[in-house]
């Protein structure tokens, strides 16, 4: 059965923990899809995963699209989220017409937006007019000009914003709200406090759901090592050994053989 918005938000109230991660080609999104993950994240954090950019602002609608048409097609149980990227959103009349395109002509079930107050009217645009939203709040990547990431939340004034965020996005209708680089204190809170489900990238284990980037969550390492990082293979190792097996057999001759030739 193909999940919905409701399917998410309804886990909350049933007391059933969120699995997530982030995807962005086809073969990956087709095996964590067979591994029974809940949401596919198509999230901007392909910039820097996937296209060698220094940070998510430099993504576009156009990556955007092109990454979120072949997820969303793998998925046939999997809810598949696509970000909304840098400046695509900076008015209600921008952010639907880029959210209806990524919703309708590239196949995403819903879209993720970063911000809280400051996107009110963006956001309670998109959910008037039908399209699911899926809120972020805390630390915000967007946000971070010069790479310099940090935990949200820990002193009482930054926390109270967060969580006005956060009851602000509940109250108009959001599915769902990423929580990001929080003390897990306040993560706790937050969750207890909104009737959405929260799903958790550095909030600790008190949310209602948890979200990586599969790359990170795989063993392909990159420029940052989060603390929040479980690995649970290491598929870079892996590649690199059998790359260099390859590179063996093909310069000593060894590869192809008889076998792998044809007659």
């Amino acid at each position: 059965m193909k999940l919905t918005p409701d399917n998410i938000y309804g886990k909350k109230a049933r007391g059933e923990k969120i699995a997530a991660l982030a995807a962005y080609d086809f073969p990956t999104a087709r095996i964590l899809d067979g591994a029974g993950i809940d949401i596919l994240m198509v999230g901007d954090s392909l910039g820097m995963v996937l296209l060698g950019y220094e940070s998510t602002r430099q993504v576009t609608m156009r990556d955007m699209a092109h990454h979120t048409r072949p997820v969303a097609k793998a998925a046939k149980r999997a809810l598949v989220v696509t970000d909304m990227p840098y400046q695509s959103f900076l008015n209600p009349e921008e952010a639907l017409a880029n959210a209806q395109l990524l919703t309708g002509d590239c196949g995403a079930d819903a879209v993720k937006i970063e911000g809280g107050v400051g996107i009110e009217r963006q956001v309670r645009l998109l959910v008037d007019r039908g399209v699911p939203v899926m809120g972020h709040i805390g630390m915000l990547p967007q946000g971070v000009a010069n790479g310099k990431f940090r935990v949200y939340g820990k002193t009482g004034e930054e926390a109270e914003k967060i969580l006005e965020d956060a009851r602000l996005l509940d109250r108009l209708g959001v599915f769902a709200i990423v929580l990001e680089c929080l003390p897990a204190e306040l993560g706790r809170r937050i969750t207890a406090e909104v009737r959405c489900p929260t799903i958790g990238i550095g909030a600790g284990p008190g949310t209602d759901g948890q979200i990586l980037v599969c790359h990170d969550m795989i063993g392909i390492r990159s420029s940052v090592s989060p603390k929040f990082v479980r690995r649970y293979a290491d598929v870079e190792d892996s590649i690199r050994k059998a790359a260099e097996q390859y590179v063996k057999d093909v310069t000593q001759g060894k590869y192809p053989s008889d076998k792998e030739s044809f007659r």
